[in-house]
């Protein structure tokens, strides 16, 4: 296994895993406030779960995400 190419590539997965949740995080609250599910100041409780092919690994992360 060549260590670098190892590390570059989670490296370039979790840019690309950070960036896009973002979005979709930003997208959804947005949404949720403009259609009056959320009123703004809440704090949001979200997961993720990371899987890892022919690994074993299933690991859920949970967090809270607040809006003010």
């Amino acid at each position: 296994m060549n260590e670098d190419v190892f590390n570059m590539d989670i490296r370039k997965f979790l840019k690309l895993v950070g960036v896009t949740s973002q979005r979709e995080i930003e997208e959804a609250v947005r949404a949720a406030v403009k259609a009056g599910k959320l009123k703004g100041n809440e704090k949001l409780k979200a997961s993720v779960t990371l899987s890892l092919d022919g690994t074993g690994l299933n690991k859920t992360i949970r967090g809270e995400i607040g809006l003010e």
